[in-house]
């Protein structure tokens, strides 16, 4: 009875998580956070460049070497289509990044996906199967699914904060180990779910073979994100928000597209091996930015 429940709302259920995870990651912001960002723009105007043109072309260069399907190869891009998302802000909450630039990202590109998957979608599918398919986000569901999930909980979040300060400084240790968990449970539920009922299942050959591509695209496009802020001299803590928010992708967006919009099955895959590897090689790579910059630091000193 229970795993039919849970079987027959994977989605809905994967919502509630992402929401009470994002209202989660407001606790630890300030309206003043999102003003000092506005104010001075530079790091949001990289991490939106980075996230909706030279990571889709990255991909596209990327997946033209291998010898997948075209199904496949669509699927791929598709995540690239679909930057950001709650599990990059939890990622960059881990990380100490800076998680209102975060947010902030996550809610413009899931804006601005709207116009650019069904355009660079369509054209992956006529460079790779020749064909073109008429490819339309629903507006209003789709503005109110990203205000559900992620702007209007991050609201909450910042609202308990500066309302009930104490109550949200207990809660927030608690959050590292408990945010992960449930992020954790969500994905493995949809990927050991029957295709029926929402789920993709994957067999050890396609995990392997598709995993290095995947890896490759996130280490790269970490690498991007990297080399990109280094360049325009970002502040550190908001180059490691532009290196996850570039390296990781919303794989709940790509699902939706390649999924219910698209209704492929061999499309959807690329977006599980994703959400299966990506979240922990991201924390690694981040943390080891983290590292070295401050050996480097204090060797200056």
């Amino acid at each position: 009875m229970i795993q039919d429940l849970i079987f027959n709302n994977i989605d809905f259920l994967i919502d509630i998580v992402l929401a009470f995870i994002t209202m989660s990651l407001g606790l630890n912001l300030t309206r003043s956070d999102f003003n000092k960002l506005f104010l001075n723009p530079k790091s949001l105007t990289i991490g939106l460049i980075a996230q909706m043109i030279l990571l889709p072309l990255l991909a596209f260069i990327l997946i033209s070497f291998s010898d997948f399907s075209p199904a496949t190869k669509v699927g791929f891009v598709i995540i690239s289509l679909c930057p950001g998302g709650v599990t990059s802000n939890l990622v960059s909450f881990l990380l100490k990044g800076n998680i209102a630039l975060s947010i902030s990202l996550t809610v413009i590109n899931g804006l601005l996906c709207m116009v650019t998957i069904p355009i660079l979608t369509n054209l992956a599918l006529y460079y790779f199967f020749h064909q073109s398919s008429d490819i339309n986000l629903p507006v209003l569901s789709t503005i109110s699914h990203i205000a559900l999930v992620t702007l209007i909980p991050a609201i909450i979040g910042v609202f308990i904060r500066g309302r009930l300060p104490d109550i949200a400084k207990k809660i927030i240790p608690i959050l590292k180990y408990l945010l992960p968990s449930l992020l954790l449970i969500v994905f493995m539920v949809k990927i050991f779910a029957p295709e029926d009922k929402g789920g993709v299942m994957l067999t050890q050959l396609e995990l392997v073979s598709q995993g290095y591509w995947v890896l490759s695209l996130n280490f790269l496009s970490m690498l991007l994100g990297y080399f990109l802020s280094t360049f325009f001299h970002v502040e550190f803590r908001n180059k490691i928000t532009i290196i996850v928010e570039v390296g990781l992708q919303n794989t709940a967006l790509a699902l939706l597209v390649s999924g219910n919009i698209l209704k492929n099955i061999e499309m959807q895959k690329p977006a599980m091996v994703y959400a299966i590897l990506t979240f922990l090689s991201t924390l690694i790579f981040g943390w080891m930015i983290k590292k070295v910059a401050l050996t480097f630091k204090k060797t200056k000193l």
